[in-house]
């Protein structure tokens, strides 16, 4: 580049005339000033790298014969001597062959493979010949080829002309099991069983390399046809596919300066858009992993608006404090119980995502303080608060009651949580029950002595997850009668819910507020701020795309949204009156969340009604700022 400005300086105006930008670049790249250059290619570089004499201001570059009426050769070694005297360091700079970074090398190779695949091979040529860089080893270049059309005897030369370049000793014997694999399906497929034989008795087997693989290809030599080999074998067949596959898996022996990754640059760019879409607090949706989904021109931005902070409606058809609130499974109910003795099911709408009255499920005289949705959403139990001894347990399609479970007129049953068989239910409460039932109530097992707050039964089908009043959550094994310590807090764990995955829990915890536990590592792992917690049960969710946020009610009359990994909230939304009893992601729609309180109404949360897009584009520049 410094010789194209140096040739605009030298020749006023007229200079520029004589060399096109862009072949002045690659004549520097590739550093031909040699005023000893006899071919037309070496005269245009020569010429096109040196100030330009005032009296060539009319010249054309592509005039390689004369100069002025001076021989081309004696005009370029003459305006070499001149620029080399006149700027000693221009001339000594142009001998010297510009030296590229290895990031700049890297990123050249990344383009070049990218057009290559798209098959701009001139292009790539082009590339490779003015950057000086090489887009892979020629002895990977001819490895390759051999392959892609199948020659095997010499891909196999091949591999000794890379066994230098390759680290591991063993990788040459593992591309060379998995080069003769392919030649032997292929004269398989073909019908050549006696040259498939001959591979696999001459040549693979002599490798002594995974021996299990080679009886397994053996086994095909048993396949009536061409079908039924690439069936049994999970084999595309002869041809572009399986040998590209093959040539992919080949690559991981090899360093990548030899040959690249296929599809490297691909790679790195789903990861970069992989990667923002991790750290966008408010992404709330699931993104196709094509390329082709998203724009590589700007950085990934979600807007607040896009995410549940606006009232889409308020439910107030309950007539006192509202408890708790629960979506079914499959997303398209809310259960919603209230110190009014009623449970209502709403049904939501799919395409408006507004709710209607469904049901109002009545009778229950302590008012409805916990409810659970059966696993396939077919039944649901409600349960009480502290002085409530009674459990209901609904049929939700006809609305009828199924069974009114009572043991006795002294327990508390406050919790519930299904088994993931659908078949059966344990309950508990504060004053040390802790049953096991069936859909009718009958009881089939029971823990004596343990003071029940919350509930949560895993997904191995045995084990039950309890928080106590000694401020801890232990297992519970119902097969063997085991039990054992899992978390441990210093202050009353007054509800907790299990992500999806069972790994992680979410406890509020009394003056404290929400905690996030690892149950597999026992380990704290955040700690929400934000919200207001006493010592009134809360109920906070995990919910959102992938179970990425955090949602607890709040003493302070709001809900608090986090993101899993930031501890500082990323919303809190304002709207109740009075306390904000539970929260509820909606399992299916990520963008739909409930809140009940003891106000006693049902706010449903969405996106902002009408998207401005010109404030969404405020909102994501002022966030890049």
């Amino acid at each position: 580049m410094q010789a194209n400005g140096a040739g605009g300086g030298g020749g006023g105006g007229g200079g520029g005339q004589g060399q096109t930008p862009e072949l002045a670049c690659l004549s520097a790249q590739n550093g031909e000033s040699s005023p000893s250059a006899t071919s037309a290619g070496d005269l245009a570089h020569a010429n096109g790298l040196l100030p330009a004499a005032p009296s060539a201001a009319g010249n054309n570059s592509n005039s390689l014969s004369v100069n002025n009426g001076v021989p081309g050769g004696a005009a370029a070694a003459s305006a070499t001597a001149a620029a080399a005297q006149a700027t000693p360091e221009l001339g000594s700079s142009l001998k010297k062959k510009k030296r590229l970074s290895q990031s700049d090398e890297d990123v050249i190779r990344l383009i070049g493979q990218h057009l290559n695949g798209l098959g701009l091979n001139q292009t790539v040529d082009l590339l490779m010949q003015e950057s000086g860089c090489r887009l892979e080893h020629p002895s990977a270049t001819k490895f390759r080829n051999h392959v892609m059309e199948g020659d095997w005897d010499k891909a196999e030369n091949d591999l000794n002309e890379l066994k230098p370049l390759v680290h591991s000793p063993h990788a040459i014997v593992r591309m060379k099991f998995l080069l003769l694999q392919q030649k032997y399906l292929e004269y398989l497929e073909d019908g050549k069983v006696l040259e498939a034989l001959q591979v696999l008795r001459c040549e693979l087997t002599p490798l002594k390399y995974n021996t299990e693989r080679i009886h397994v290809l053996s086994g095909y030599l048993m396949c009536s046809h061409a079908e039924d080999l690439r069936a049994k074998a999970e084999w595309e067949g002869k041809g572009t596919a399986s040998r590209s596959k093959l040539l992919d898996k080949l690559q991981t022996y090899l360093p990548p300066s030899v040959m690249l990754p296929p599809r490297r640059l691909q790679t790195l760019l789903r990861q970069a858009v992989e990667l923002q879409r991790d750290r966008c607090l408010y992404h709330n949706t699931k993104l196709d992993n094509n390329l082709d989904s998203v724009s590589l021109l700007i950085d990934h931005v979600c807007s607040r608006r896009q995410f549940p902070c606006y009232t889409q409606q308020i439910l107030t058809e309950h007539c006192n404090e509202v408890w708790f609130c629960k979506f079914s499974n499959d997303g398209t109910k809310l259960a919603t119980g209230s110190k009014d003795t009623t449970v209502i099911i709403w049904q939501v709408d799919p395409d408006t995502h507004l709710l209607k009255l469904l049901k109002t499920l009545e009778g229950h005289a302590y008012g409805v303080s916990y409810i659970a949705w059966s696993p396939d959403d077919s039944y649901l139990v409600a349960c009480g608060p502290d002085d409530c001894s009674e459990l209901w347990l609904w049929n939700v399609q006809t609305g009828e009651l199924r069974t009114k479970m009572s043991q006795s007129h002294e327990d508390s049953l406050t919790s519930v949580a299904w088994n993931p068989d659908g078949k059966r239910f344990v309950t508990g409460g504060q004053r040390g029950q802790f049953y096991q039932c069936d859909l009718d109530g009958n009881l089939l097992d029971s823990w004596e002595g343990v003071r029940v707050q919350c509930l949560w039964c895993l997904s191995d089908g045995k084990t039950v997850l309890a928080s106590d009043t000694h401020q801890r959550v232990r297992g519970y094994n119902f097969e063997d009668l085991t039990d054992r310590n899992i978390v441990q807090e210093d202050h009353p764990i007054m509800s907790f819910t299990i992500s999806k995955n069972g790994r992680l829990a979410l406890l509020n915890v009394a003056t404290q507020g929400v905690h996030l536990w690892d149950l597999q590592d026992r380990v704290l792992v955040r700690k929400y701020q934000g919200v207001t917690q006493g010592f009134y049960t809360i109920h906070s969710c995990f919910g959102g795309h992938n179970e990425d946020f955090i949602a607890s009610g709040s003493e302070d009359h709001k809900v608090y949204i986090w993101h899993k990994r930031s501890e500082l909230p990323i919303a809190e939304l304002t709207g109740h009156t009075r306390t904000v009893n539970c929260v509820s992601w909606n399992p299916q729609i990520p963008s739909m969340m409930a809140s009940a309180s003891d106000d006693g109404t049902v706010r449903i949360w969405g996106p902002a009604p009408f998207i401005d897009h010109q404030n969404i584009e405020e909102e994501c520049s002022s966030m890049d700022s």
